[in-house]
């Protein structure tokens, strides 16, 4: 836990590679000191096909997906962080964008769980 998954344009990767894309999410939402050191997951797809506004412009887009009990400032503030490190890295990508859901520990479940 946490899990951010990048959805990006193809040729995203060819102005940053997939790997380097990943650990600048994953240094980023390291340094938030929101989360424990080595929980951090970070996974990309990038698509061919797709269509924004009829348009073929470049993006990305990161789903986060978090424990719940961090305060609105703190997510608010861990997705500035790491839009604007996207956007410093990748200028000309038109769209760089992320939200942040929430798991619930009431029904949450994994491996070591059960």
């Amino acid at each position: 836990m946490p899990h951010f998954i990048i959805d990006c344009s193809e040729d995203v990767l060819n102005q940053a590679s997939a790997q380097n894309i990943m650990q600048t999410v994953y240094d980023t939402a390291e340094s938030s000191n929101l989360f424990a050191v080595g929980d951090i997951k970070v996974r990309i797809n990038p698509f061919k096909h797709y269509n924004i506004g009829n348009t073929k412009d470049d993006f990305i887009h990161i789903f986060a997906n978090i424990m719940e009990g961090r305060t609105d400032e703190q997510k608010l503030s861990l997705s500035k962080a790491i839009v604007s490190v996207l956007k410093e890295m990748m200028p000309q990508v038109t769209i760089i964008s992320m939200n942040i859901r929430e798991f619930e520990r009431s029904n949450y479940c994994n491996k070591s769980m059960v």
